[in-house]
């Protein structure tokens, strides 16, 4: 599945297309280490084992490579499923953008 957002050129934020797509666990880097609460993690493991995954996670595509920022209780979740693949938000982006993530 594929769903483009509408663009407004009038802000420099929007002019980045954004896709939902199916994007390989193993292809997204988390450069910000982060804690989960494994309660948190549990229950959406529950939930996507039994209805699959609702919520698109973000991710900045940047020359060709993933980085994910945000949806980490979801993306833990889908690693301990065993999935392969996750639903993300897709958003290609500069290196300008993911400096100000980084900052």
């Amino acid at each position: 599945m594929i769903y483009q957002e509408p663009q407004d050129t009038t802000h420099e934020q929007n002019l980045f297309m954004i896709k939902v797509q199916e994007i390989p666990l193993n292809q997204i880097r988390r450069p910000l280490p982060r804690t989960n609460d494994p309660d948190k993690v549990k229950a959406l493991m529950e939930s996507i084992a039994a209805i699959g995954q609702q919520e698109p996670i973000d991710i900045l595509e940047v020359d060709g490579q993933y980085y994910g920022f945000s949806g980490c209780h979801r993306y833990e979740a889908c690693q301990r499923l065993g999935k392969e693949t996750i639903l993300a938000k897709v958003r290609k982006a500069p290196k300008s953008v993911l400096k100000m993530h980084l900052a």
